[in-house]
């Protein structure tokens, strides 16, 4: 198996490395720290398989997976992060597998012998997260970009900050914001910032209100 490692953490990388390498049938064929490098990696060694992490610097390694969703490279989410967000983000997106970072070799090897058989693998400790009822969660009702939106609103980002990390217009932000204060019954960034830092999705900073403007006839911070 051809297996690429994408991670930004030196140790875990060299680490995966040296688990890895004693294992006959499992090859690694490249190493990146980054979406961006991961994606080209990925491009230049077709794996059968790809270890990558949630958070990459400014951006996520859902991109990743959602980006080689349909090239026949698997993806296991190896993370520290048991927030529920992250695991139904990692099934949304297509992830084949989820493995904490804490977790013993011999369940990341159990996991990606799995992956490689065409099953699903996701640590047992988050079984209770899998099988919970989602009806009445209210992040059901938002849709993948919008819960992106939701935890730049958590880490205090302005609208133009937002844009240029989502790779959307200021407009569709605000939209975009507009949309999750209706959905989650929702007053202000504030609140929506709160929101997302207890959730687990992202970590609360003040967010700017610069950059809050008012919708229609109603005063809403946006």
């Amino acid at each position: 198996m051809r297996v690429v490692i994408v991670d930004d953490h030196p140790l875990v990388r060299k680490g995966l490395i040296a688990v890895l390498a004693n294992e006959e049938e499992i090859e690694v064929v490249g190493v990146s720290e980054s979406v961006e490098d991961g994606m080209q990696v990925i491009e230049e060694t077709k794996p059968d398989l790809a270890i990558v992490d949630i958070r990459l610097g400014e951006r996520t390694g859902f991109e990743l997976v959602e980006s080689f969703g349909h090239s026949g490279c698997r993806f296991i989410m190896l993370t520290s992060s048991a927030a529920e967000f992250d695991v139904r983000r990692a099934e949304e997106s297509g992830a084949d597998g989820y493995v904490l970072k804490d977790s013993m070799p011999e369940e990341l090897l159990l996991a990606i012998k799995m992956v490689d058989r065409g099953r699903k693998y996701f640590d047992q400790g988050l079984m209770e997260v899998l099988i919970r009822k989602e009806a009445d969660d209210p992040l059901e009702k938002l849709t993948p970009k919008e819960r992106e939106v939701l935890i730049s609103l958590g880490e205090g980002l302005s609208n133009g900050s937002m844009a240029k990390k989502l790779m959307i217009s200021e407009f569709t932000v605000k939209k975009h914001v507009s949309r999750i204060f209706q959905k989650l019954n929702l007053n202000d960034r504030t609140q929506a910032a709160l929101y997302a830092q207890s959730r687990g999705m992202a970590a609360y900073s003040p967010p700017d209100d610069r950059e809050e403007e008012n919708l229609g006839a109603t005063v809403t911070k946006m």
